[in-house]
């Protein structure tokens, strides 16, 4: 919804409530008089407001969990929160490790086949070698 048609519907409400309360004025008094009492009558019959208890523990917030070794600040508490992001990097790195292992090896496979191939390696430079492997091919 955008803010024009946001605007034309509040312009439109605050119009049905004019023309409402122009017209309220001008009702006989027996209509007022029910209105007045269905009015009384659904008050009388509204909910009554209960009130909401809600339970915090204290240090809920903030990432604090409540459970602590010794008191904030000790060796144990800080160790508790090093070792998982010293975890997360110690894995990070052995990833990273291992991707570039398996892009030398596949580097060392091609180099492989291009020596061991009959071809000389000046041949794959070569821009007439395209031309003539389509014209064998076919």
């Amino acid at each position: 919804m955008n803010y024009s048609k946001e605007a034309k519907d509040l312009e439109f409400a605050y119009k049905v409530r004019r023309a409402l309360n122009e017209s309220a004025e001008s009702l006989p008094t027996p209509t007022l008089d029910r209105l007045a009492q269905a009015r009384k009558l659904a008050l009388t019959r509204k909910k009554q407001e209960a009130p909401v208890t809600v339970q915090v523990l204290k240090g809920a917030f903030a990432g604090n969990s409540g459970f602590s070794f010794q008191g904030p600040g000790s060796w144990m508490g800080k160790l508790g929160l090093a070792l998982p992001l010293l975890v997360l990097v110690v894995g990070l790195l052995g990833i990273y490790e291992y991707e570039q292992q398996q892009n030398i090896n596949e580097l060392a496979d091609i180099d492989t086949a291009v020596l061991v191939d009959e071809l000389p390696p000046a041949a794959y430079v070569d821009t007439g070698f395209s031309a003539y492997l389509n014209k064998t091919e076919e």
